[in-house]
């Protein structure tokens, strides 16, 4: 882990320099670049222009067009690596959490992933707005799915209300099944669900608090966390296997 901080480290030197008026060798881009691409459990931190400039010639016309200024190029690039160095600072990431990634990688809905991300960058730095961003993902999932289903619904909805709709549309609502051990896992889903809006509303960012007012933890946060990533993919497999399933 230290010397993919290291080697992270001296990429996002290797393109603040290129971007300052450098002259950078292409060759070690690539390898820094590829080095990072590599590492599944990295995916939700490493920089998107990272990903789609392939070579440096590539980052120049990205950079260049993006920003005038050499101050401002610098504080971009600081800013779009500081989630990759914080994540390998802080240690290798559970197995969960590359599980998770790894999943919802492979669904073209960037607005989940993104939320997932924001979770994981959030989670011990930030715990009120780590929660917040579990929140959303669930949101944003059954938001996909319902859109993907063409189901209607009310986009101010609150989350309940969504997944009730998703898991209905899902056949994962315990009122549609008769085995009791389906219904009472089918009912802790739905206990998540409203534990985690229950969650946000007092210890997230989500609304303003007196002055005497409960702080989430980051064991708070990584529960929420924890919690929404093993619903999200549970939900987008049923989804997923659903259509498979489709005549």
């Amino acid at each position: 882990m230290r010397e993919l901080l290291e080697q992270s480290e001296a990429l996002q030197n290797l393109l603040i320099s290129q971007a300052t008026g450098g002259r950078e060798d292409d060759a070690e881009f690539v390898r820094l670049r590829q080095m990072l691409l590599s590492n599944p459990a990295l995916d939700p931190f490493v920089p998107r222009f990272v990903r789609t400039c392939r070579n440096l010639s590539q980052f120049w016309q990205f950079i260049k067009f993006r920003y005038g200024s050499y101050a401002e190029r610098r504080d971009y690039i600081w800013n779009e690596f500081a989630p990759l160095l914080d994540a390998l600072e802080r240690g290798p990431l559970s197995p969960a959490d590359q599980l998770v990634s790894e999943k919802l990688e492979t669904f073209d809905a960037s607005h989940v992933q993104a939320a997932w991300s924001k979770a994981l960058e959030r989670r011990t730095s930030d715990p009120e707005g780590a929660i917040t961003s579990a929140r959303t993902l669930i949101e944003s999932v059954c938001k996909h799915i319902l859109d993907s289903a063409e189901v209607p619904y009310d986009d101010g909805a609150d989350l309940p209300k969504l997944y009730k709709l998703t898991a209905e549309a899902l056949k994962l609502a315990p009122s549609q099944h008769t085995e009791s051990v389906f219904k009472q896992i089918l009912g802790g889903c739905t206990a998540v669900v409203e534990g985690l809006g229950s969650l946000r509303n007092r210890l997230s960012d989500a609304h303003g608090k007196g002055r005497i007012g409960s702080k989430p933890a980051s064991r708070h946060a990584e529960l929420a966390v924890n919690l929404s990533g093993a619903l999200a993919i549970f939900l987008l497999a049923t989804w997923e296997a659903r259509n498979e399933a489709a005549p």
